[in-house]
């Protein structure tokens, strides 16, 4: 579930690259901020605006969405962990 709501913040984040003006440390959208800077802002001495464009978000949701299938996909490993633990009828 946190990794779901991670990725939808990653998603908001790359709506919000469209809108420099936004403020992310004031209001709701510190919502968004909060979460989300702390991963991003490191990223971003790795990788520089492409065009202008931030894209860290867009390498953070990939990266989630990989971590998250890896864990709980249908192959991922504590899917198959609990699988092997319930008992077989």
């Amino acid at each position: 579930m946190l990794l779901a709501l991670w990725t939808l913040l990653f998603l908001f984040r790359i709506v919000l690259t469209w809108y420099p003006q936004v403020d992310l440390q004031h209001g709701v959208m510190r919502l968004i901020g909060l979460p989300t800077e702390p991963l991003l802002a490191p990223t971003r001495r790795l990788i520089q605006p492409i065009g202008g464009v931030d894209v860290t978000p867009v390498v953070w949701v990939g990266l989630v969405s990989l971590l998250r299938e890896l864990l709980v996909g249908q192959q991922g490993l504590l899917t198959q962990v609990l699988q092997r633990s319930l008992p077989v009828a």
